[in-house]
């Protein structure tokens, strides 16, 4: 593995006018497949040095597939990676960037497949691995017709859209949500659907061009260049084409010979200068990936931060916020509560005395909605002036496990409301919330949201759930955020970073204790709802403690 001296400073090569041919992975139109050429793939096959037993080929009709479902898969365990990182401070706003790597080469050098295997090698809950295949420029109709006839040239720096590459590099390292354009290779064109992707501890960024603008390099913590000799590429090349896009060796040599090598060497090859990290072999450099994975676990110790730590000493002795509506405390609710915080009280009691307290709790949020005059006549031909709705639709999103507890008394009192929900667990090694799993409804940006969970202490969790409705567009003041029952820190900890969210309990506690444990408090809600066995030092269900 050899290391050359980075330059920050490399400027992004002038390009000359655009000339004829195709990108490094644009297919053409199929011709029909001759067995003579299927053999010759199979002998291009026993060219190639092996990569790794199993590895499924790399689809390239499109950038993106909206398909994938959002997980990480390692050797270890299966891991949605659709989520928010946990590094949020009291303010809910995330404390360190992330971590990106820019990984730069030639067409099938094997960025992709060493950018899977530093994923897989790293076994972190949240990597986004953002190709440069989705930033092609949106054609003109004279480019389009260039390129049905293979006379546009994709090699070329001014093909890529560099202004949104470095717009979404940019919001990803600060943990925004982004969407994604999703390429068509066959039509050269972006679809309608964009893909959307979240802030993560590592982002990875790979492309023929990654490191040929130098604002681009600056987002960049770690720059890789995976030198692959120029006979396997084409090799690959020639595999792939010929397998998987009909074409002739004749053709894919020309091809090669007159647009693709003269690409890589003017400006890609270039490019290795900068590179902190140069990996030969590609993917078959697994020294190289040890390394190089071993400098990022340690650049993530590094910025490691203990969010409910932060969130327990923050906000001590203040006032409770304007946004806090608590439920009237009347002999009936405080007869509840005194039912359900028993430890004596048996399972079936508590399930009822809670479904009375939630129905209470949701029928007291629906006040808080935004309602308008109107008037109605009555079965008496009479006019009356009433309250309608204001909103176009109401959204219930629970916190799993213990949040969907609260669903049927949301579904009792407000007429086809959607279900979304979100579950996020606290990791049992560094007692942090993370996120691993959401499913909203579409559009939930026009909708009023009520965001449920039975139980907040520090409001690591809640922030993380708000955070997550933020990213997806709905409104500030229109979330709500309802639970039976909070500390003052989470209370403290949610209002002041998220000002304009209602939060509505029936009961707030003072205090938690070293465990994070609301006191005098109710227990873990979600282990006596469901019957299940105690996490050992786990913590309440807003935490995460527990998957259900």
């Amino acid at each position: 593995m050899a290391a050359p001296p980075a330059s920050a400073d490399a400027p992004r090569p002038v390009p000359p006018p655009l000339a004829a041919g195709d990108g490094p992975d644009r297919p053409e139109g199929k011709n029909e497949t001759t067995c003579e050429d299927r053999s010759n793939a199979e002998s291009l096959d026993r060219l190639l040095p092996p990569v790794g037993a199993g590895r499924s080929p790399r689809k390239r009709t499109t950038s993106q597939c909206k398909s994938e479902p959002p997980l990480l898969r390692t050797s270890k365990r299966t891991i949605y990676t659709a989520g928010r990182p946990p590094w949020y401070n009291e303010h809910g706003t995330q404390s360190k960037e992330a971590f990106a790597i820019g990984l730069g080469g030639g067409s099938a050098s094997g960025k992709t497949t060493v950018a899977r295997m530093i994923i897989e090698a790293l076994d972190v809950p949240w990597v986004v691995l953002l190709s440069m295949d989705s930033f092609y420029k949106v054609l003109t109709r004279q480019q389009q017709e260039q390129a049905a006839h293979n006379n546009f040239n994709f090699d070329h720096p001014d093909a890529f859209d560099f202004d949104l590459i470095i717009s979404t590099l940019k919001k990803l390292k600060q943990g925004k949500s982004v969407k994604v354009p999703i390429y068509d290779f066959t039509t050269h064109s972006r679809k309608k659907d964009w893909k959307t992707l979240y802030g993560a501890n590592v982002i990875i960024f790979e492309g023929i061009m990654a490191f040929a603008d130098k604002t681009l390099l600056e987002l960049l913590d770690m720059k890789i260049f995976v030198d692959t000799d120029s006979d396997i590429r084409l090799v690959r090349r020639l595999r792939r084409d010929i397998s998987e896009r009909g074409r002739d060796i004749e053709g894919v040599i020309k091809q090669y010979n007159k647009f693709v090598k003269p690409a890589f060497d003017q400006y890609i090859q270039p490019t290795m200068r900068v590179a902190d990290i140069v990996v030969p072999r590609g993917s078959g450099n697994t020294v190289a990936i040890d390394l190089i994975v071993q400098h990022v676990h340690s650049q993530l110790e590094e910025r490691e931060l203990s969010v409910r730590a932060a969130l327990a000493s923050a906000h001590q002795c203040h006032p409770l916020p304007r946004t806090l509506s608590v439920l009237k405390s009347t002999p009936q609710v405080r007869g509840m509560h005194t039912i359900i915080r028993d430890r004596e009280t048996s399972r079936d009691e508590f399930i009822f005395y809670s479904k009375r307290l939630m129905r209470l709790l949701i029928e007291h949020a629906l006040s808080f909605l935004p309602f308008q005059d109107c008037v109605v006549q009555t079965p008496q031909g009479q006019d009356y002036a009433g309250k309608c709705y204001a909103g176009k639709q109401i959204t219930g999103v629970s916190i799993l496990r213990a949040g969907e507890t609260m669903e049927p008394a949301l579904r009792a009192v407000c007429k086809d409301v959607r279900i979304g929900t979100i579950l996020i667990q606290t990791n049992q090694l560094t007692g942090e919330p993370e996120l691993h799993y959401l499913r909203l409804p579409k559009d939930i940006s026009d909708d009023h949201v009520i965001l449920m969970d039975c139980t907040v202490s520090t409001g690591a969790a809640a922030m993380m759930a708000v955070r997550v409705l933020l990213d997806h567009d709905v409104p500030e003041d229109k979330i709500f955020l309802l639970s039976l029952l909070m500390a003052e820190m989470g209370v403290h900890s949610v209002a002041y970073a998220f000002p304009r969210v209602r939060i509505i309990t029936t009961a707030v506690d003072k205090r938690v204790n070293d465990l994070f444990r609301i006191i005098p408090g109710i227990g873990n809600f979600g282990d006596r709802y469901f019957g299940t066995d105690a996490v050992p030092d786990g913590s309440d269900d807003e935490e995460g403690g527990s998957t259900g």
